[in-house]
């Protein structure tokens, strides 16, 4: 069915890792983790398929254990392991709210979640249950924000959307600097060219090889993923340039 404002039929939610600490300084929250799933609940009852790719920095990341002195592939390994953990919190809530949910993740575990396999996803998306890919992408050196580019690329998803703790881009770090600027429309090559540092840059191309829209918006508000899903919500908007498809 979608939605009738947007058009959007199936979409993907990128979360930070961040974003499921709360007011703690490390790990889960599970009051935050509940609220993030009633959101995704409204989506889902409006007949939106939605699928999810979690970071994992609230436990581990990898960026910054390799700056530490660890080996990076191992690094981003355990940071991958983070995001399962993860995921796996993200459909507890959501199946306390009955809600079928699938966690497939890039690394075989086969004792707690299903291995990603392309189709199989798609088709648990067709069924009406709600998706959540683990593991990033399975690789060292790429981020979870590529892998959430990868998957929404490989579910042919209308939109990208990335939760995050602002509402919005902006020209530099809100908290840092009062005087930024809010942006409500950016092109790929704005956030490459400018480096917003919103995504990182293999994750902005693939979105923008694949035509596929960004939105950034503050996920901490109960009923904003609902509202910029159906057009209201305070966001940036990430798309092609019309100019560039001449």
């Amino acid at each position: 069915m979608g939605s009738p404002e947007t058009g959007y039929k199936r979409v993907l939610l990128k979360v930070s890792g961040e974003a499921l600490m709360g007011s703690q300084a490390f790990g889960i929250d599970l009051e935050t983790v509940d609220r993030i799933a009633a959101d995704i609940q409204d989506a889902h009852k409006s007949g939106i398929e939605v699928c999810l790719v979690i970071g994992g920095g609230n436990i581990f990341r990898g960026l910054s254990g390799a700056a530490q002195g660890m080996e990076r592939a191992t690094a981003d390994y355990m940071g991958m392991l983070a995001t399962v953990m993860n995921a796996l919190a993200m459909q507890n809530a959501l199946e306390r709210l009955d809600i079928q949910t699938r966690v497939l993740s890039a690394i075989p575990m086969t004792s707690v979640c299903e291995p990603y396999i392309r189709r199989r996803a798609i088709r648990h998306l067709e069924r009406g249950r709600v998706v959540i890919f683990a593991a990033g992408t399975g690789n060292p050196f790429f981020t979870t924000d590529t892998a959430a580019a990868l998957r929404a690329s490989e579910m042919g998803c209308d939109c990208l959307l990335k939760g995050t703790q602002v509402d919005g881009v902006y020209s530099a770090d809100p908290k840092i600097d009062p005087q930024a600027t809010r942006f409500e429309r950016l092109t790929y090559l704005d956030v490459l060219s400018k480096d917003l540092g919103v995504m990182d840059a293999p994750a902005v191309s693939l979105a923008r090889q694949n035509e596929i829209p960004m939105i950034v918006f503050s996920i901490h508000d109960r009923g904003s993923l609902g509202s910029v899903l159906n057009g209201t919500g305070r966001c940036t908007i990430i798309s092609s340039d019309p100019a560039e498809k001449g």
